[in-house]
């Protein structure tokens, strides 16, 4: 026998009752440092608030469902994600309800990054070098480094792309690469004292 899936609809009428429960909130609130004391009447306001914005949120994702190609009648995370994504006033949320990505996609973008820290490993050859890195499919790709000086840009990968990225590997890469170019000799730092 199929579980009872039907929406329970929400209240029209007032009862001056919370379906959160108030002491929970009330609690949630004691933890704020910024919050010394909070009256009844506030905290019955933050509940009720709450609840309006659960029920637009889950509003917006249950329209989010009935847009796909296969309408459904349960609301995935998914569907919460793209709500989060598509309406402006859900616009807070991305760092917390965040789109998901595939597996093979997540995987191309690390075998990309591995690629392009490779070809810049070998960017510290001499001007005019040539290197040939594989790519994660099998295949060469042959790579010249442009030898613009200065840092600016490595295998013709600009420093503000790698920066953008947000890759702190790539990032700590890039910087390392900047100090061995700066650092004549051997790289050692004169100790003044």
């Amino acid at each position: 026998m199929p579980y009872n899936t039907t929406a329970i609809p929400p209240r029209k009428e007032v009862t001056g009752q919370t379906q959160l429960p108030l002491t929970r909130v009330k609690k949630i609130i004691a933890v704020d440092p910024d919050i010394a004391i909070c009256s009844n009447n506030a905290a019955f306001v933050i509940t009720l608030a709450t609840e309006l914005f659960i029920q637009h949120f889950v509003t917006e994702g249950q329209n989010m469902a009935k847009t796909e190609r296969k309408p459904r009648r349960n609301i995935q995370y998914k569907d919460l994600a793209n709500a989060v994504s598509h309406h402006d006033n859900l616009e807070f949320l991305e760092d917390v309800i965040p789109k998901t990505t595939p597996y093979k996609q997540i995987k191309a973008q690390a075998a990309a990054t591995r690629a392009k820290l490779k070809g810049e490993k070998s960017a510290g050859a001499a001007e005019g070098d040539h290197d040939v890195s594989e790519q994660p499919n099998g295949k060469k790709q042959k790579s010249t480094v442009n030898g613009t000086g200065g840092g600016s840009s490595t295998n013709g990968v600009s420093r503000q792309s790698l920066l953008s990225e947000g890759d702190p590997s790539s990032q700590l890469e890039l910087e390392m690469r900047q100090a061995q170019r700066a650092a004549p000799g051997d790289g050692d730092v004169d100790m003044i004292g």
